[in-house]
């Protein structure tokens, strides 16, 4: 019965996750139908905003695993708040001109991080958590700002609430199914999740030996 179940739940994940890997280009599409101009109307900045976490893989990596590891440490959907607040934050200060020095390469270090953590299951404590959430908020929100520059500002704000609302529910949608992993297969929820944080980490090393250190 329980090998049942995991089976069970191992292919609900791999159908989420085949379906997640068919809806980034859809969701790609509705961004660049404005041919990779900066919004300019109401609509054009929701379906950006919408769109953006999911077109880089390294974004969606993130998000989907800044989910798994609150529901890991057991702290509630709170980190996940907190991470989607500092993103904003970082599309904020990429159009303040503020200057985060290899953005990129921070981008794909946090996300090796993440997908570490998740990998190993190791504990943080309230600070440091607070800390890696809020700043692998910044990365990615910083480097998803570029796009966004020049925008008046009804699409920007309009960009703003879609990114807030599309990585806080794929990062809530990540939570709950691995809460419940942990709950009816914990067999299943060290492997899965080892699995997974390997994963996050590879696309992030990736991103990392593309982005290249700073001479």
């Amino acid at each position: 019965m329980k090998t049942l179940l995991n089976r069970s739940l191992l292919n609900k994940l791999s159908v989420l996750v085949v379906g997640a890997a068919m809806l980034a280009p859809a969701q790609a599409l509705a961004h660049h139908m404005m041919g990779g101009k900066v919004p300019v109307t109401f609509m054009q900045g929701l379906l950006s905003g919408l769109g953006h976490p999911i077109i880089g893989l390294d974004h969606f990596a993130a998000v989907v695993g800044v989910g798994i590891l609150a529901a890991l440490l057991g702290r509630g959907v709170r980190p996940v708040l907190a991470f989607s607040a500092a993103m904003i934050l970082g599309v904020a200060l990429h159009l303040a001109s503020a200057n985060i020095p290899a953005a990129e390469l921070l981008v794909g270090l946090s996300t090796l991080l993440i997908g570490g953590l998740v990998a190993l299951r190791l504990s943080l404590g309230v600070l440091p958590a607070a800390v890696l959430f809020a700043a692998v908020g910044v990365f990615h929100g910083y480097a998803l700002g570029e796009s966004i520059v020049g925008a008046e500002a009804s699409p920007l704000g309009a960009y703003l609430a879609g990114l807030f609302v599309i990585q806080t529910a794929i990062a809530v949608a990540a939570y709950a199914a691995t809460t419940r992993i942990q709950q009816r297969a914990p067999s299943f929820n060290r492997a899965g999740m080892a699995a997974a944080g390997a994963l996050i980490a590879l696309i992030g090393a990736v991103m990392v030996a593309t982005a290249g250190f700073p001479g």
